[in-house]
């Protein structure tokens, strides 16, 4: 590929950067915005032809004025420009971008972009409200990206491609926001999401297709499984998981690969989470690709580790001064020995004192310590605890997760199924941060008769109200 440039088209494939996460944090207020600014300086280093974001590029549905002002700073610093893009744009603008102006933003002739950006919508950016808009919107509009995967209907979906060309490379690009996962899951069965296939030499496209769904079974329909997606695809680039897998999985019933970039910030203190970050640079030559890792090195370093407190040796449950003690040693060793891996890692050597300006404000890191404490030991306060570790940890206040096994005789309940543990298994973080406001009132209205609304409705308009603070979501 390396040989035919002019046949070579190259794509920076990101997700979840989660724009204006924790923006009010003393310490990790600027984590997604270097992450994000690293992206786009690895897209200029690399010379790319354009990057494609997978969703949730804000945290927020309606972030800060601070957290628009320095995205759009970041598209403009990295992004604008005067070089010419080798890439052709084969469709019609009009049908297939969520803008009023019929082109791509890198041929209009008002603007001059010298990175093109793509993206789709996720759950956390999607549209809602009078006009159905989103912080994505504002951008396009502007000129600094392009929108494209909106839905205009829910119950019925069409997936129309974006046709672009570098040489003889043909490229198919899809796009499919955000949409609820029942609901899409629902649409799926019913045979109601049709993708669009080119019109000429279909044969010819390299097919992508870009999604922000759940990949993992959270419930019976809280997901959509690969199985549902066209065989038509070559690629699928999956969103919305934080975990990054960017090596392509196979998935030999459908005939495709799909490559899961993952997340550039820890937005919860997981598994998934913990895993080392990177963004991928695909290269496509007519049908053939290759995917690329590369590391960001501006993501705050993250371990996470259980412990059972029957399980140590000498410990005793009436003992709280050696239990705690046992637990700051642990956390002690925690710390020193993320940060002597992180050190090594970046080649810094094992001194904080050598790290670059840039990269000091990431020398605190994540810990999170899950305990288990049944067998008759007793839980401290978690915040009381980390206040010993207030100037060594960006998260002193939830370091130590406290948890007992749980032993149930009766059928799993709804939200035990969405996190995917068995009835005897401990709730661990992870499993708490991935149930939504509309698990739990589906468990709480299951078996209820209600008389005024429909539980489905109520269900959507609470979640409306929460996650999007849309005042009028229970009016309407």
């Amino acid at each position: 590929m390396d040989t035919e440039p002019e046949n070579t088209l190259r794509l920076l494939l990101a997700t979840d950067n989660h724009l204006g996460y924790l923006e009010k944090d003393p310490v990790r207020k600027d984590d997604s915005f270097l992450a994000f600014e690293e992206i786009l300086s690895i897209a200029q280093r690399e010379k790319v032809d354009m990057i494609l974001l997978g969703g949730d590029l804000f945290h927020d549905n309606r972030p800060s004025r601070k957290a628009l002002f320095t995205t759009m700073k970041l598209f403009r610093q990295y992004c604008m420009g005067d070089q010419p893009s080798a890439v052709r744009f084969c469709s019609d603008a009009s049908a297939t971008l969520e803008n009023s102006f019929g082109s791509v933003n890198y041929q209009d002739p008002n603007l001059n972009v010298g990175i093109p950006v793509f993206t789709i919508h996720g759950n956390h950016d999607d549209p809602t409200g009078d006009g159905n808009l989103s912080a994505i919107d504002l951008l396009s509009v502007t000129g600094q990206l392009n929108y494209f995967g909106k839905s205009q209907q829910v119950d019925r979906v069409e997936i129309k491609p974006l046709l672009l060309q570098k040489g003889s490379t043909k490229l198919a690009l899809y796009g499919l926001g955000n949409i609820r996962d029942e609901r899409l899951h629902r649409t799926f069965l019913s045979k109601k999401v049709n993708t669009i296939r080119p019109e000429t030499t279909p044969a010819d496209w390299f097919n992508l297709l870009v999604l922000h769904q759940n990949r993992i079974a959270h419930g019976p329909t809280n997901f959509i499984p690969e199985e549902f997606l066209d065989s038509l695809f070559d690629l699928v680039m999956w969103g919305h998981e934080h975990e990054c897998r960017i090596d392509p999985e196979p998935n030999s019933t459908r005939g495709f690969a799909v490559t899961q970039p993952g997340s550039s910030v820890a937005t919860s203190l997981c598994d998934g989470e913990s895993r080392t970050k990177h963004v991928a640079l695909l290269s496509l030559h007519q049908r053939d690709y290759r995917l690329r890792k590369i590391r960001l090195k501006f993501v705050r370093p993250f371990l996470l580790e259980d412990v059972a407190l029957r399980d140590i040796p000498g410990l005793e449950p009436l003992d709280e001064r050696g239990t705690m003690n046992f637990l700051r040693k642990k956390v002690d060793d925690m710390i020193e020995r993320t940060m002597t891996t992180w050190l090594s890692e970046m080649g810094y050597g094992f001194d904080q004192n050598d790290l670059p300006e840039g990269l000091r404000c990431m020398q605190l890191p994540l810990i999170r310590l899950r305990v288990d404490y049944s067998g008759g030991f007793t839980s401290f306060n978690p915040q009381r605890f980390g206040m010993h570790y207030t100037d060594r940890v960006a998260n002193p206040k939830d370091i130590i997760y406290y948890h007992r096994r749980k032993v149930t005789n009766g059928p799993p309940s709804r939200t035990s199924l969405k996190s995917g543990t068995a009835a005897d298994q401990p709730a661990s973080v992870e499993d708490i941060d991935s149930v939504g406001i509309e698990d739990l009132i589906n468990e709480f209205l299951e078996g209820q008769v209600l008389d005024v609304f429909i539980d489905r409705e109520l269900n959507e308009a609470v979640r409306l109200f929460v996650d999007k603070e849309e005042p009028h979501a229970i009016v309407q």
